[in-house]
């Protein structure tokens, strides 16, 4: 089952406030709406309520996906990400992951330039090397999306969401005109035996017509 939108926000700032500040994290509550309402370094900014982020919290951790710990120190509850423990990520896979659930589809060199708070990949290539680990999985955790005018690069997206292609509705392509003078119509097989047995039927007309010789 996809996760939902929210809990995608959720999965991806635990993600990434535990690499880019470690000393703040698991985060509270508090902490974590405003990390998932945060207004840079994410693509779309989301204005999410604190009911939102609890639900999206909670259907993490009913996956194994994150978890709830409190402290003998702690005044509050925190919460912490165990996606990477549970899908066996790498640094490299972590990082791209968080990146592409913040801020959507992307090509191979703006993951590299956008990773760069999370750790340093040393060339594109590796960047691409890692998306094909990650799209080699069972399932896919990542897919080729293509390119989008004017990129050089295909763009590249997670597949934990809602697969928009799948949900896009389909469009019946119309049917092929047609002129006066041409026939496009395929046949059926009903109607080509149709078309026979008249034909049998109009043969056997014209040979009971035909007087027969006497020899």
């Amino acid at each position: 089952m996809p996760l939902s939108d929210a809990a995608l926000r959720v999965l991806g700032a635990l993600l990434e406030k535990e690499r880019t500040t470690p000393d703040a994290y698991p985060l509270s509550t508090q902490a974590l709406l405003s990390a998932c309402n945060q207004k840079t370094a994410r693509d779309p900014v989301l204005n999410l309520h604190l009911r939102e982020v609890v639900e999206g919290l909670q259907q993490l951790r009913d996956r194994g996906l994150a978890e709830t710990i409190r402290s003998s120190g702690d005044r509050v509850p925190k919460h912490r990400q165990r996606f990477s423990d549970a899908a066996r990520l790498g640094p490299r896979e972590a990082a791209v992951m968080a990146v592409l659930l913040l801020r959507g589809p992307q090509t191979p060199g703006e993951l590299r330039t956008r990773t760069e708070r999370y750790l340093r990949f040393g060339s594109v290539s590796e960047v691409g090397e890692t998306l094909d680990r990650l799209a080699s999985r069972s399932p896919a955790m990542v897919a080729n999306r293509g390119r989008s005018p004017g990129q050089q690069q295909d763009r590249w997206a997670h597949t934990l969401g809602h697969d928009a292609t799948a949900l896009r509705p389909r469009v019946r392509a119309a049917p092929p005109s047609h002129t006066d003078d041409t026939r496009t119509d395929t046949p059926t097989i009903e109607g080509l035996l149709r078309r026979i047995e008249a034909l049998e039927e109009r043969v056997a007309a014209l040979e009971r017509s035909i007087p027969r010789r006497e020899s």
